[in-house]
Formats: structure tokens, sequence, C-alpha cells
């Protein structure tokens, strides 16, 4: 049953009723209509108010993070006044501000390989606004079988991609990237950081296509891959093709059902993640106050260093490390630290390979440093 516009509607959405692509039986079927946003964060705060302005009938929303000062940058669909409670409160709150006659629906959870079919399975549109890759394989493979089109975006630092993957009509994500780089290579935004208007740009044009599809207008992402530059400002795009020999969409597929995605991503495993002796920060100031022969070597980047330090600590850049071990003692104990672990760990295992074997790594980096030791040294 096709729902009508009130008077209230007509009158919010008349610049798309008098446009020949939409009319009022396009809005009407925007407002039959439903997107999935998976993630409440960058991509899907700008997504989540275009789509909810256009008037989308029925948004769902899952997410199960809280909202962190340091989103704020980029995620407006948040304020400061949510800080520090879930996103999806925060997400539900403005967007039924912004137009009543929309419905939200919020998932309160990780998607994994045990949800994913049943949540997206009521909804036309799929809105890809993750960060990691385990979900991003989850969402395309959930979404092909289902027979879903999948929005996609991503972003980094001044650099964003957008594309549509849309069973049977063109090639799907894992034909553009077959498999997932090793964990630890590619940086999250957390560790690279982003400029904070970029998520606007690749979040509008996934709204955009989103609209598009449930229209049934223009020529959608489909077979194409957007390139957006920030910093040239400039979009490219790439012709994308179906794999033959793609797992999930080629000729002879071998996926038929959702996997063990953090298995497949190499969650937990590789030299980048291997188990390496950690320190707490307390224990650390500790064993600092008493004298305790250690050196902390911090292995972040200079303008991370420039932000915020541990006092006395020695930089060494994890690019540069193998530069710098004629300067170190195989004798000695080192602390190694970075923002939150991560790297830390990875310059540990380069270490132990060339024969150091007294090594700890500061557990949650400076960032635990700060919450747990001296609050007065910043977060970022």
């Amino acid at each position: 049953m096709t729902a009508e516009l009130s008077r209230e509607e007509i009158a919010r959405y008349s610049r798309h009723l008098i446009m020949p692509e939409v009319t009022i039986e396009g809005q009407r079927k925007l407002k039959n209509g439903s997107v999935l946003l998976v993630g409440a964060g960058g991509l899907g705060s700008p997504a989540a108010l275009y789509l909810a302005a256009a008037g989308v009938g029925r948004l769902g929303i899952l997410d199960f993070d809280v909202v962190d000062e340091s989103n704020l940058q980029r995620q407006i669909l948040h304020d400061t006044s949510w800080i520090g409670k879930p996103k999806l409160e925060s997400a539900k709150a403005r967007l039924n501000g912004l137009n009543p006659h929309v419905a939200v629906e919020t998932h309160p959870t990780a998607l994994d390989s045990s949800n994913a079919l049943q949540i997206m399975a009521g909804y036309d549109v799929i809105l890809d606004g993750t960060d990691n890759f385990e979900t991003r394989y989850l969402t395309n493979d959930a979404c092909y079988l289902l027979k879903k089109p999948n929005v996609y975006g991503s972003i980094f630092r001044f650099e964003g991609q957008a594309s549509v993957f849309w069973p049977d009509r063109g090639p799907c994500y894992r034909c553009l990237y077959p498999e997932p780089p090793p964990p630890g290579l590619v940086p999250s935004c957390a560790e690279g950081g982003v400029l904070g208007i970029l998520p606007g740009v690749v979040g509008g044009i996934q709204a955009t296509e989103a609209l598009k599809i449930l229209l049934g207008i223009g020529e959608p992402l489909v077979g194409r891959l957007l390139l957006y530059d920030a910093l040239a400002m400039r979009f490219e795009e790439l012709k994308l093709r179906r794999d033959p020999k793609c797992p999930l969409c080629g000729e002879n597929p071998t996926i038929k059902e959702l996997q063990d995605y953090a298995a497949f991503c190499g969650v937990g495993r590789g030299e980048e993640v291997e188990a390496v002796e950690e320190i707490g920060a307390a224990d650390l100031k500790r064993r600092i106050d008493q004298g305790d022969a250690l050196e902390v070597i911090d292995v972040r980047e200079p303008h991370e260093f420039a932000i915020a330090k541990i006092p006395g600590t020695r930089l060494i850049p994890l690019g540069t490390l193998n530069e710098h071990l004629h300067e170190l003692d195989t004798a000695k104990t080192y602390v190694v630290h970075c923002k939150s672990g991560a790297r830390s760990a990875k310059a540990i295992g380069q270490l132990r390979r060339v024969g150091f074997k007294r090594l700890l790594n500061l557990k949650g980096g400076i960032l635990a440093w700060s919450k747990e030791v001296d609050p007065s040294v910043p977060t970022y």
C-alpha cells in the first residue's frame, strides 16, 4: 500500500515536487522507501541528515558506540551535549527533530555473520558507512546474498571514494578488493587522521546515490569508482568490471553464506599484532618514579609528539626505526609507545627480529597515560 503525502509533507518537500524527475509520485516512493545506515559516524552523519531531510520514510541506523569528543570534528549528527552517550540516541533525537515524518529505527549492536541478513532484509538500500575491512566485506556479502544495493564509501585523510555495488547489475566490493590488506598496513582514521569536511562530501554522495536508487532515476555509480582528492579538489572515475573469478559474484562462486570476517581479514593474526609483553601506564609511572633502568621510546610522528608527550621519552617515528637501530642497546629495557598501542606493537616486532629482547609495550599508549596517570596530557 502506497502511503500518501500529508498537507504538511507537501509543503515540506515542495522543492522536490516541482522537479519533473521527482514529482509527487517520486516523493511517495521516498516515503515508502527505507535505508539502513551501517554506522552513525563520519559518513553516516551527513547521509542520515540528508536522507531524513529528503523524506525517506524509514531510516535504520546500526551502531554500538558512544559519542566521543574527538568525533565532533566531523560527525555532525552529534553535538557536545551527547558526549559519553550512545550515538544511536543522539542520532534519533537529531533526525526526529529534523523531520518528524521519518521513522528512525535503531539497531544497538555490532554487525556480524549471525545478524546481518536478518537486519538488512527489512531495508531497500544499504549504506555502508563503516571504517573497517571486516564489516565492509560482511556488508558486501550480505547485500549480494539478499540482492540489495550496497552504497559504499570510504575516507582517509584528504581522500575519499564511493561506488554502488548492486547485485546482478555490476561488480561487488570483492571485485575491487579481492583480499583485505594485512592487519596494520592501512591506518585507521584514528591513527592517520581525516579532514573534518571530507566525510560530508563522500557521505553526501552516498545519500545522493541512495535517493536515486529509491526514485529509480539517473545513472547510479554501478561499475564505477568515484575518487575524490580534497587537496587537489579533483574528482576522478575508474571503471569497474565484474571479476569472473570473484568467489561471490563470479562465474563459479564459492561463497554461498556469510563467513568469519575477523578471520578472513586476519584480525588478531600476523606480525603486526603478534603477542607482546605489555606494561600498564600506572605501573610504568611507578617504575619511572623508583628509578628503574628503562628508556621510553615514542614511535609516533613528530606532529603527534608536538600535541602530547610523556616527559623524558625519546621520539623515533616508526618509519625511521631501522635507521636508529645502531643508537639502541640490546642490553637495555625499552618501553615502546604510540597513541593507543598498535604501532608500538609493530615496532617491538621489528626490534625483536634484530635481537632486542627486553621490550615492553605501553598498554593503551599515550591515551592510557593521559587517562590513568596525567590528565594534563592532551588526548587526540
